[in-house]
């Protein structure tokens, strides 16, 4: 396991060795103490999978302190164009956004540090999203960024994603408020 890249003020996309033969693979997708030497001292406690068809567009998801979520995000099953956006008022990268494309044949995980909005649209049906989270979902935390936010201009390479009545009705990023 290594951190192949460092984005955006302490987000990280971390590759697991994977070993491959005539039977297939293994790979080692979580280690206590690894992920310590990376990440710091991260306790996860909850994990999370969706299953989506091409085109499902999923965030930008974050819930608000005290119950802010660290993820560790990975595909088990197609690939996805994962967004992350610094929403850390004093940051040096605030408002600025990422993506990386996670596969089930990458083997990518991408570490989301508490005080970044997420989100993913999948580019292939039957996807498997897994994540880890060091920090129990709260729903009156939760807060939803609108995902085509003209100030935020995120490129989803897709006209018309599918998207949640939820996801539709997100919040500008302008009108965050400093909330991390």
């Amino acid at each position: 396991m290594k951190i192949v890249k460092e984005f955006l003020n302490g987000a990280k996309v971390i590759e697991p060795t994977v070993f491959k033969d005539e039977r297939g693979y293994f790979s080692e997708t979580f280690n206590e103490k690894k992920l310590k030497e990376y990440l710091g001292e991260v306790q996860f406690v909850q994990d999370n999978q969706s299953l989506s068809q091409k085109d499902v567009l999923r965030g930008l998801h974050f819930q608000k302190k005290p119950h802010a979520q660290g993820k560790l995000v990975r595909v088990i099953a197609g690939s996805v164009l994962d967004v992350i956006v610094d929403i850390r008022f004093d940051s040096p990268t605030y408002g600025q956004h990422e993506s990386t494309v996670l596969s089930d044949k990458n083997f990518l995980m991408l570490w989301v540090p508490p005080g970044f909005a997420h989100g993913f649209k999948t580019l292939e049906d039957d996807t498997v999203f897994f994540y880890k989270v060091d920090n129990y979902y709260n729903k009156q935390s939760e807060i939803c960024v609108k995902w085509n936010d003209g100030d935020l201009a995120i490129d989803w390479e897709c006209e018309s994603p599918l998207v949640s009545e939820k996801d539709n009705e997100g919040v500008q990023f302008s009108d965050l408020n400093r909330l991390f």
